[in-house]
């Protein structure tokens, strides 16, 4: 399940850069339909398999629902718009990478919060994590980037918003059920973003059937059935297995970049991109009682 999700939430970031290269789509536009549909869909999934009642009970409590307002402008409108723009910027497969800087920015965060320095482990995580963005952003020459400086600060602002997603609703998801947070999330951050690119403004996209197709995975496989096997199968895997497992997200979204896209990957970005992979996996592996106080 959760390979499965992984790999269908690379395939949606190369599929969005199809869209915003050759159909005329915004980052803004796609954002916006992503999160509202997925939401809704979410929420219904909840509805069915709990009840009414529990999916909006959140709503009852005051400082809760303030929580669930800031996670979904700030955490899941911010990570989902980042990670956009960086692929329109740049690319599916370098803004994917970026983003998987996140697990570096929260161990920085538990360093700073519990007041400890980082041990052996992390530090050599985190040199494989400077190492790993060196090469992806610049093909091992300092003369230039190999993308676009604009690409490169979408994309760690992605990983930053997804250190915050992740950190953030841990006390709303132990009550009220990921379901219930995740769906509420897309759905407000989706609201937000309305009266800058609302949904029904469609004109200068170029729509046929297979940009419906091709915007439909990104809605339906890419978000809603990614996070719902995700999220379920927590309920038979430990979330450290869960975060080792989803490193197939950064593999499938350069693989597909790779061969369906045509993008010229060379030796110095895929040992970058090998490098970054390596450092979610070595922060993922820690000892317990360090992975606790994240």
């Amino acid at each position: 399940m959760v390979l499965v999700g992984a790999t269908l939430w690379g395939l949606s970031g190369t599929v969005a850069q199809r869209l915003f290269q050759d159909e005329g789509f915004t980052p803004g536009l796609l954002v916006t339909m992503r999160l509202l549909i997925s939401g809704m869909l979410l929420l219904i999934t909840g509805c069915l398999r709990k009840s009414s009642n529990q999916v909006f009970a959140v709503w009852n409590d005051r400082k809760d629902r303030i929580r669930l307002v800031f996670f979904g402008i700030v955490g899941m409108l911010g990570v989902q718009y980042t990670y956009f723009v960086a692929i329109q910027t740049g690319n599916a497969a370098t803004a994917t990478l970026l983003q998987y800087q996140a697990p570096l920015f929260i161990m920085v965060y538990s360093a700073i919060k519990y007041n400890r320095i980082p041990n052996f482990q992390e530090f050599i995580a985190l040199g494989f994590a400077l190492l790993g963005t060196f090469l992806l952003v610049t093909n091992g020459s300092i003369q230039q980037l190999s993308v676009s400086s604009a690409s490169i600060a979408w994309g760690l602002s992605s990983a930053i918003a997804l250190a915050f997603y992740t950190l953030y609703p841990s006390g709303l998801l132990q009550r009220w059920g990921s379901e219930v947070i995740i769906g509420w999330g897309m759905i407000i951050g989706g609201i937000a973003l309305c009266p800058i690119a609302s949904p029904w403004q469609i004109q200068g996209q170029h729509w046929s059937v297979i940009t419906g197709l091709l915007v439909s995975f990104v809605i339906v496989f890419g978000t809603a059935i990614a996070f719902y096997l995700y999220i379920d199968s927590l309920r038979y895997i430990t979330p450290t297995e869960a975060s080792l497992l989803a490193s197939a997200e950064p593999l499938s979204a350069v693989a597909a970049s790779v061969i369906w896209l045509r993008l010229p990957l060379s030796l110095f970005e895929g040992i970058g991109g090998l490098c970054i992979v390596s450092t979610v996996l070595m922060l993922s592996l820690r000892p317990k009682n360090q992975s606790k106080t994240l």
